[in-house]
């Protein structure tokens, strides 16, 4: 059940990181009480490194009672302008989680809503996301398509 308390949408800082790392971890389906390996040492001097700089990234945060609860990653990534992406500049949405107490109360709209805001405000051709079949639904309400290119990786 859901606390009456409505959210509130802000951008992290700084000291959101741990709370963040949290989050993250539900998104991996890791068991947040450990200690989780060298990702998350990574991830947060990464964005220790990245919530300074809001010309290059978003973290859009909504917090209910002083406790983050929902979060979105906007990155801006720069390429090769092409017919799609006219002046290469792409914006990776990405990390959208929302605490399992709270789904179903719009606070994913709301980071996926401001992660978008900023990325026209500076000037992105697009954002692009990899959707999970339980947040397609999500995405294309708020106006994403499926892409006809398959996604691939390379884990090195």
């Amino acid at each position: 059940m859901v606390p009456s308390s409505h959210g509130r949408l802000r951008s992290a800082t700084i000291d959101d990181g741990p709370r963040l790392i949290h989050l993250w971890a539900l998104l991996f389906d890791e068991d947040t009480t450990t200690s989780g390996g060298c990702w998350r040492a990574h991830a947060s001097t990464w964005f220790a490194r990245c919530v300074a700089d809001p010309s290059t990234a978003r973290f859009a945060v909504v917090d209910v009672d002083d406790q983050v609860v929902a979060t979105a990653i906007g990155t801006l990534e720069l390429g090769v302008p092409n017919p799609q992406c006219p002046r290469g500049r792409l914006v990776r949405l990405a990390n959208v989680i929302t605490h399992p107490t709270y789904r179903g109360s719009g606070f994913g709209s709301l980071v996926v809503d401001d992660v978008t805001r900023w990325a026209r405000s500076i000037d992105a051709d697009r954002v692009d996301l990899s959707a999970t079949p339980e947040g397609q639904r999500l995405y294309a309400r708020a106006g994403f398509v499926p892409t006809s290119a398959p996604r691939m990786k390379l884990v090195l």
